[in-house]
């Protein structure tokens, strides 16, 4: 009985890992199509919940969220090397613990934000991991830049406490 409670255990932990690694390796493939020309880390999981991409070609925008295993550091210079051969260009970056750096191409612009992951693995290791977050905007996304303007705003009563 013993043992077939510990292959029952395995087998599903053995099945969550399959469904995992499927997800990543279509999710890759969704976004390798959308987004073909931003690299991503070849270490990196894409966390499903928060990413969302919408729209096609050039005319993609969203959100992409990345853990990875290296340090924000290690992704800085992953994305220095790797950006500027597929035709990004950088605008601007912000370094220190979190890493920011602002990218554009063909009128679109990709905001990657590095925030470093401490565990307790990673302590005892002397290194973090990191979390990425890439924005992607295209000019054409929003075409109304005041879409709530004429909208009534509830006035909110005044506290008699003060």
């Amino acid at each position: 009985m013993f043992r077939l409670l510990i292959i029952a255990s395995l087998l599903t932990l053995s099945g969550c890992a399959l469904v995992v690694d499927e997800y990543q390796q279509e999710q890759r493939r969704v976004i390798a199509y959308l987004l073909e020309d931003l690299p991503l880390p070849d270490d990196a999981d894409i966390v499903k919940a928060p990413t969302v991409l919408l729209g096609t070609g050039n005319a993609i925008s969203g959100r992409i969220i990345l853990t990875s295993q290296y340090s924000p550091a290690e992704n800085l210079i992953f994305y220095g090397n790797q950006t500027p051969s597929t035709g990004w260009t950088l605008l601007s970056s912000k370094v220190g613990e979190e890493i920011t750096l602002v990218y554009t191409k063909n009128g679109r612009y990709a905001t990657l934000v590095m925030t470093p992951v401490r565990n307790f693995q990673g302590f005892l290791e002397g290194n973090y991991a990191s979390d990425i977050v890439i924005s992607i905007v295209h000019p054409e996304a929003i075409n109304d830049p005041l879409p709530f303007e004429g909208l009534n705003y509830p006035v909110r009563p005044v506290d008699p406490a003060g």
